[in-house]
């Protein structure tokens, strides 16, 4: 695997890490929850900024953005029981089916 995927990959942890811990912060109530946050998105731009040495700059977003959204749902799901409806199970789909028509067919991603 090229090692901007890898850093792509790390960067929707990152994001994933930071936004979970959003969650969790209670708006900022609580002290480690809220370190976690800035830890993790600050991680998260680091590491698309490495990303971004290597594959364009709208590319990079659509498939971090597009990750990250699939992750945290999942993150939502798994860590704090939250529940998806049809609808939002629809639109991740899409988005999945987004990230492959990238990734497959376009001659824009890096590949």
């Amino acid at each position: 695997m090229p090692v901007h995927y890898l850093y792509l990959i790390a960067s929707v942890i990152a994001e994933a890490i930071g936004y979970a811990a959003l969650n969790a912060s209670e708006q900022f109530t609580r002290l480690w929850p809220s370190l976690l946050v800035v830890a993790g998105l600050g991680g998260s731009f680091y590491f698309l900024t490495l990303a971004l040495e290597h594959m364009p700059l709208g590319i990079t977003y659509a498939l971090a953005s597009g990750l990250g959204i699939i992750v945290v749902s999942l993150a939502g799901v798994i860590v704090f029981g939250q529940q998806l409806d049809l609808a939002a199970i629809v639109g991740l789909t899409l988005i999945i089916a987004g990230i492959v028509v990238i990734n497959a067919l376009s001659d824009f991603a890096v590949h």
